[in-house]
């Protein structure tokens, strides 16, 4: 579809939107069309953001998601379950790799950890929350 025929399009479905739900749709598109500025990172930054950056891929990800369904309906076979533990070990590793590498950084860049933090996880988080409140 070209530019001009989805932008007419989105216009149309914004048209259709009931008032209560524009708030949250200027709020998602304002998320999707701020631009981030990307500071080079130096030799010693690099493989902090790798670390920062890091997420499942794309298959690993819906594997996760499907495991953790089917667990709350407690449909895991014991090899499944203890799949689901693995995935589950590896993120919480992450998790502390990933603040260990937002300390240095933040130390690197002389910023305070809550604003370098909020650099990389404010627009997933502004849009989760946009998405959030389309749902209402």
């Amino acid at each position: 579809m070209p530019p001009i025929d989805i932008r007419q399009r989105a216009i149309a479905l914004l048209d259709q939107l009931p008032q209560n739900k524009l708030a949250a749709v200027v709020q998602l598109l304002e998320v999707l069309a701020e631009s981030t500025p990307q500071i080079p990172a130096s030799s010693e930054e690099a493989p902090l953001l790798a670390v920062i950056q890091w997420q499942l891929t794309a298959p690993e990800q819906s594997r996760l998601d499907d495991l953790r369904d089917r667990c709350e309906w407690g449909e895991l076979t014991n090899a499944e379950h203890q799949e689901l533990l693995h995935y589950e070990d590896r993120l919480e590793q992450n998790r502390v790799e990933h603040l260990e590498a937002l300390i240095a950084l933040a130390k690197l860049r002389n910023l305070d950890l809550i604003s370098l933090n909020q650099r990389f996880s404010s627009p997933m988080q502004s849009f989760n929350a946009a998405c959030s409140a389309l749902l209402l």
